[in-house]
């Protein structure tokens, strides 16, 4: 079945599907986007995402370029024309077209581009066997709160983890803490069970999955803290996870060349996923929303 991508008010093939050259995402990064799950026909966190996407816009000083029951919709449209009930779900929104300027222009029609693409999310390997990070130091701006399109700190990440052999990189910040992942939060779990992820604050983007792993961890009577923590420590815990959009939660087995725990996917990391599962099929009732916290 051809591809058929959403844009700017058009169902068009994926081979014909263009942009503007003068469109503010392409020159200035001016835009944000946000990414759904969609596992098994049930959307994953779909009401948290569609919070985040509208609060990053109104830091951006933009509406929503259609109502949130008609962005709705078009997902699931996108889906059913591509025929796919296991997808990633790619929203990206810009200021628009017009003469290139640093300044906000006047008048711009928003681009909104909705791309379907598919994702196993039962063979995920990285959940199964865990996955391999590195530390780096971290370069991005400092309003990593917002989920800006202005990713090219977070690829130079990745793509120095891939060039040295491992998965993926976990950021670190000039005092020596831990940040997030490249594209995810990361977390530890001490040696008493005690999940561990940075607070939120402007240094980091608040994963939509990491508040509804906060709603498992309350409806279990899990332990979680909210504070900073080193690599060093990562290296020394029970074990440590990634939280995200579609790989949603996968188990880090080493750190640095250091084995976290056995150096297997841990029974923790195992069970916040069959719950986190269970809640996306509607199984641990409403989704919940998302909020800033800053």
């Amino acid at each position: 079945m051809p591809r058929v991508v959403y844009v700017n008010g058009q169902y068009v093939p994926y081979t014909q599907a263009h942009i503007h050259v003068e469109d503010r995402g392409f020159q200035f990064a001016d835009g944000v986007y946000e990414v759904i799950g969609c596992v098994h026909g049930h959307m994953a966190d779909e009401t948290g995402h569609l919070d985040r996407l509208e609060r990053s816009l109104s830091e951006l000083q933009m509406d929503m370029p259609v109502s949130r029951e008609t962005l709705r919709f078009l997902m699931r449209e996108c889906l059913r024309r591509n025929g796919l009930a296991n997808a990633g779900i790619y929203i990206q929104i810009t200021r628009g077209q017009a003469k290139r300027d640093f300044k906000f222009p006047a008048g711009t029609s928003q681009s909104l581009v909705i791309i379907v693409s598919p994702f196993d999310f039962d063979g995920n390997l990285g959940v199964a066997n865990g996955v391999r990070v590195k530390t780096l130091e971290d370069i991005r701006w400092k309003r990593r709160d917002v989920k800006s399109v202005a990713l090219l700190p977070q690829v130079l990440a990745k793509q120095d983890a891939i060039d040295s052999g491992v998965d993926d990189a976990w950021m670190v910040d000039g005092d020596g803490y831990v940040t997030e992942g490249s594209a995810s939060n990361a977390w530890i779990i001490t040696k008493d069970g005690t999940l561990v992820t940075r607070p939120v604050s402007y240094d980091i983007l608040r994963g939509v999955t990491r508040t509804a792993i906060e709603k498992i961890c309350r409806e279990n009577d899990l332990q979680l803290e909210e504070r900073l923590f080193t690599p060093k420590e990562a290296y020394e815990a029970n074990e440590a996870f990634t939280s995200s959009a579609t790989a949603l939660i996968t188990p880090v087995i080493e750190i640095d060349g250091h084995k976290i725990g056995d150096g297997k996917p841990g029974k923790m990391a195992h069970r916040l996923y069959e719950e986190y599962r269970a809640y996306v099929d509607g199984l641990r009732g409403k989704q919940v929303h998302w909020e800033s916290g800053l």
